[in-house]
């Protein structure tokens, strides 16, 4: 079933924030994506994040922003480059007015792309009203199978506004790839063999690449996807990496609305690779700039 048809602060200082979201950077390590090397699970690696409508920054020709948006309990990223915009998720509906306030602060008045990477309130909550606010060219979602289309309000709310707009969902699928100027992402998960029972399994995990810097983005996706994934030879190398699923061991969805903050294994583990942890509930929203040959990290508090 096709998605469209699925009815059931410039004063920050440069280094990340978080508020429901975790950013991995790595510093010295690599990540492959080949069977037998040794590669981080994702639940190691990837976390929650968030950014708030503080930190001004200005993108200019040459250079990729991506802005970690501290919107609480949930995720939403927005990526910038040669004058090109894409959001990924937009939060819960409480956050919905922060993600539209933070977006206009960064001088966005269309979207080229938008990304719903999974159906849950978390993370399409404010979706709607991104929707009816600014342009939007190519909107993503993952294509569900019958059993997996929610019937919640929110959704159904997102599902109208696309429509109110005569915009047609297209479908997420494993080797698609979006280009925003001089940068490229490409979808990795799902694809048309996958078969999981989890919802947040179903979510859009994408590679970024930016000249020699790549960032990934993994919605939910937990270890299942993980394992797909390198059982599939993908290539997972990355600079900046957010943790899955709000870096939580657990994949239910009790266990995410009572586990907000990553677990401090999770942490541990990360660190302990030699990479650096940014976290917006305890730094707020956070920007990483490249300029396609390294990175800078910039945090609202």
């Amino acid at each position: 079933m096709a998605p469209e048809n699925h009815r059931k602060s410039a004063r920050g200082k440069w280094y990340l924030s978080a508020g429901a979201i975790l950013v991995v950077l790595v510093l010295a390590i690599s990540f492959g994506g080949k069977l037998g090397l040794s590669v981080p699970s994702w639940n190691e690696v990837f976390g929650a994040f968030g950014l708030g409508p503080e930190p001004q920054t200005t993108v200019t020709d040459g250079e990729l922003l991506v802005h970690y948006i501290d919107v609480g309990q949930g995720d939403s990223i927005l990526i910038q480059c040669n004058g090109k915009n894409m959001l990924i998720d937009a939060g819960t509906s409480q956050a919905a007015g922060k993600v539209v306030d933070y977006l206009q602060s960064q001088g966005v008045e269309t979207l080229d792309y938008v990304i719903a990477t999974h159906p849950h309130a978390d993370h399409i909550g404010g979706m709607a009203d991104v929707i009816e606010t600014f342009g939007v060219g190519t909107f993503l979602m993952p294509q569900l199978p019958d059993s997996q289309v929610p019937t919640t309000k929110t959704y159904e709310r997102m599902l109208d506004a696309l429509e109110a707009k005569g915009i047609k969902a297209t479908a997420a699928k494993t080797g698609g790839k979006y280009r925003l100027g001089e940068a490229v992402l490409e979808i990795l998960s799902p694809d048309k063999d996958s078969s999981f029972d989890d919802l947040n399994n179903w979510s859009v995990v994408a590679a970024l690449d930016y000249g020699s810097t790549s960032f990934l983005f993994t919605g939910d996706a937990e270890e299942p996807v993980e394992e797909a994934l390198l059982q599939k030879g993908f290539q997972l190398k990355a600079d900046v990496l957010k943790f899955g699923h709000h870096g939580s061991r657990t994949s239910s969805t009790e266990a995410f609305l009572e586990k907000v903050n990553p677990h401090a294994e999770t942490l541990e583990k990360a660190q302990a690779r030699g990479m650096k942890v940014y976290r917006t509930d305890l730094e707020g929203t956070i920007v990483v700039k490249s300029d396609g040959s390294g990175y800078s990290v910039k945090t609202e508090k």
